[in-house]
């Protein structure tokens, strides 16, 4: 299907399999209960676009521009999501929860500074180099991924799921980590932040 056929057109629950829209520039797409099956997003400009609960799996969408789109329920598995600024994308005027699911996926050197990510789900990830900064990721669940280099500075991180990430370094006096869990040995990185000794 070429990028004129999704040109500002509405879709609803459609299948789009390995549909090629590599640096393609789509503005005013608008998706409902759609499915992209190894489809090819990278460097491809999203522009005031629409995905509601929509599935992208094995996607690569890689240095995407999201400037005006929205996601609403909308989950990507076994994706490659690397170098996104997700702050460029439209975010409800109301705070929803649980809007984005990630399974499985790269996306490293990604931003969220400052975005509402209650009740995310970011599972079996690579998030290396990600900022959190300042972003509310409550209830989150970071469950199995590594955030090797990722920023977490005055985050919201209350009873998020840590349970067997790795690579992570939060400092506890400048995120609010309340009722998180955390796995060890990786949550022993807790302890740097403080004014302590830590003996064998």
């Amino acid at each position: 299907m070429s990028k004129a056929l999704l040109d500002k057109t509405e879709h609803s629950g459609k299948l789009f399999e390995k549909l090629d829209l590599e640096g393609a520039e789509l503005n005013g797409a608008s998706f409902h209960d759609c499915r992209f099956a190894k489809c090819n997003f990278s460097h491809a400009q999203l522009l005031q676009c629409r995905f509601d609960g929509c599935e992208f799996s094995g996607c690569n969408l890689s240095l995407a521009v999201l400037r005006g789109s929205s996601f609403r329920e909308v989950s990507f598995s076994s994706c490659k999501l690397v170098g996104i600024d997700w702050t460029a994308a439209r975010w409800p005027s109301v705070a929803l929860g649980g809007q984005l699911r990630f399974d499985e996926c790269l996306l490293n050197s990604s931003s969220f500074f400052g975005l509402y990510l209650q009740e995310t789900k970011m599972e079996a990830c690579q998030a290396r180099d990600v900022d959190f900064t300042e972003a509310d990721c409550s209830h989150a669940s970071f469950i199995q991924t590594d955030f090797a280099g990722a920023t977490f500075h005055q985050s919201k991180l209350v009873k998020a799921d840590f349970s067997d990430a790795v690579n992570y370094a939060i400092d506890a006096r400048s995120n609010r980590i309340s009722g998180a869990r955390f796995s060890l040995p990786d949550a022993v990185n807790l302890l740097r932040s403080l004014d302590i000794e830590i003996v064998d």
